[in-house]
């Protein structure tokens, strides 16, 4: 009965928002699926300064939909692709539409966050999102983060690849992370993510890997006992907007728009950072052990496990899988 009311509800209010879309392309509806406190949500902080940003410099109306109200990654995209929904935050379900995005998640690519966000915010990050916007009828304004991915496990210290052997990973049910723990030598076990605290209490699985805030803000750390700050993954936000609706507004909303998702994309950032630097001592102070590799011990886990992904994207990306090289450019001249 839950489940049926959470459905008529999101039906109604997608009703809702086609009836504001055809009556004057002033009412912005705004959903993601992360939970609506800014202070801990990085989707929640970004989606709050958007609309303040927007009212407070047009007269456009944005309405919040946080925390799944109108469904998950990959019914937000396709809402906003039907223009029922006209702007969503979301992470990985852009990939999905937008394969060439996932060259993103190509382990150990960024060194750092600055560095991804020179990559995101430069010439590469404007082709990829004019790519995906051909592609897609998704118009990307701006990046967001999700953050840094790091193992733990309960089993050992992991300071290098040979410390992975024989341990079973928790890895979503996406092929590019089971080829980066199969070439780290970790046997990947994909399962949901409302699965994970069961499969770390019974045993079915040895670890995980997710970014700080969210082990620390879902109690993850009391399942681990051993975190290593490997920053295997840098994941970012795509702040979209259906292209349909853009177009609709004037070239004075189009600018509030573009700018609100710009600041939006930089807060959401900064509630990241801020969560994995109050992470990392929260889940020492209770108790976790934290590990930081060197430079070589970065080195020596990208050698292993960059191959085994690039050469299963290059597969699947066929003539998109220039991304791969331009990716790899771009972050070369970032990172000089």
């Amino acid at each position: 009965m839950r489940s049926i009311t959470k459905s008529l509800l999101a039906v109604t209010a997608l009703c809702g928002s086609l009836a504001a879309t055809t009556a004057g392309a002033q009412t912005l509806r705004v959903a993601h699926v992360d939970p609506d406190e800014w202070t801990g949500s990085k989707k929640g902080a970004a989606a709050q300064i958007f609309k303040n940003i927007v009212e407070g410099e047009s007269d456009m109306t944005v309405e919040l939909f946080p925390a799944g109200a109108l469904g998950n990654e990959d019914e937000l995209i396709a809402q906003v692709q039907d223009n029922l929904t006209q702007v969503a935050l979301v992470s990985g379900a852009m990939s999905k539409v937008c394969p060439a995005a996932s060259v993103l998640d190509i382990p150990y690519t960024f060194s750092s966050a600055t560095v991804a966000w020179d990559v995101l915010d430069g010439e590469f990050g404007d082709a990829l999102a004019q790519h995906c916007l051909e592609e897609t009828g998704l118009r990307t304004l701006a990046y967001g983060e999700t953050g840094f991915r790091n193992f733990t496990n309960n089993t050992r210290e992991i300071k290098s690849p040979a410390d992975m052997e024989g341990l079973k990973f928790r890895v979503q049910p996406i092929p590019l992370y089971v080829e980066m723990v199969k070439g780290l030598g970790g046997e990947p076990t994909p399962i949901a993510w409302t699965e994970l605290p069961n499969a770390l209490s019974t045993g079915v699985v040895d670890g995980q890997e997710n970014p700080v805030g969210v082990i620390y803000n879902n109690g993850l750390h009391k399942l681990q006992k051993y975190m290593t700050l490997d920053g295997h993954v840098y994941a970012a936000d795509f702040i979209v907007i259906s292209d349909e609706f853009y177009d609709m507004l004037e070239p004075a909303q189009q600018e509030v728009v573009r700018k609100a998702a710009r600041i939006a994309g930089t807060m959401g950032r900064a509630i990241q950072q801020w969560n994995t630097a109050q992470g990392v001592g929260a889940v020492q102070d209770e108790g976790m052990e934290v590990y930081a590799p060197t430079a070589d011990e970065i080195a020596a886990f990208a050698e292993k496990a960059q191959p085994a992904v690039v050469e299963y994207l290059r597969g699947e990306l066929g003539d998109d899988a220039e991304w791969i090289d331009r990716l790899q450019t771009a972050v070369s001249d970032a990172s000089q």
